[in-house]
């Protein structure tokens, strides 16, 4: 199998829960939407955005799918089944529309926008995206306060695809540091090494400058 990425933030989740997992795949860096590349790269995901998880028979697309499928091949339980399964898909639930959402509000405005030139940021946007984590963390500060990881005794998914955005709040911004718990769970995922650096040793040109 041959996992199609980049470094944006779902991309990069992908390729480190491959690296975690010590997956079976190739990686291949991928652009589908570079000028030319929408009709190689459509019949693999219609919407022509990665990652795309390329293998025998029908194409795999969506970071959460791949994970799936990636933990399942590998016999993990980092994609959490039975009894804590219910409390995993809670979190990646609750976190893609909450926490995740808000941390992609704020980094879409001063980190994606300003990368790919695409317009100045709205403050607005940026505000409302900080209001709504402050509120999503305040949660998940209150209930990290009392465990390690989010669903039982070692790491899961639901840690690395909550924590999707925060690689890249170099450019964000987002308060961590009012969040202690918050912030020392994110020290952990830190401390391993396929999340810290998903792309150690593979051909993956660097992301554009933010501009200063």
């Amino acid at each position: 199998m041959k996992l199609l990425f980049s470094r944006n933030p779902n991309p990069r989740l992908a390729v480190a829960v491959a690296r975690h997992l010590g997956a079976k795949v190739e990686f291949e860096f991928a652009a589908p939407r570079a000028p030319g590349q929408g009709e190689r790269y459509r019949p693999l995901n219609p919407n022509l955005l990665l990652p795309i998880l390329r293998g025998p028979g029908k194409s795999l697309w969506e970071a959460d799918a791949i994970a799936c499928r990636l933990s399942r091949d590998a016999r993990s339980n980092f994609w959490r089944t039975g009894e804590d399964e219910p409390e995993m898909m809670q979190w990646l639930s609750w976190g893609k529309e909450n926490f995740a959402r808000a941390c992609d509000m704020v980094h879409f405005e001063r980190g994606t926008k300003q990368r790919y030139r695409i317009g100045p940021v709205d403050q607005q946007r940026v505000e409302e995206g900080l209001r709504r984590f402050g509120t999503a963390a305040a949660l998940l500060d209150a209930e990290l306060a009392g465990r390690r990881w989010l669903v039982g005794d070692s790491v899961s998914y639901a840690d690395f695809r909550m924590a999707t955005f925060l690689p890249f709040n170099d450019v964000a911004g987002l308060p961590l540091n009012d969040y202690p718990s918050v912030e020392r769970w994110y020290r952990q995922l830190e401390e391993i090494d396929a999340w810290r650096d998903p792309f150690q040793g593979l051909d993956a040109p660097v992301l554009p400058p933010v501009p200063g």
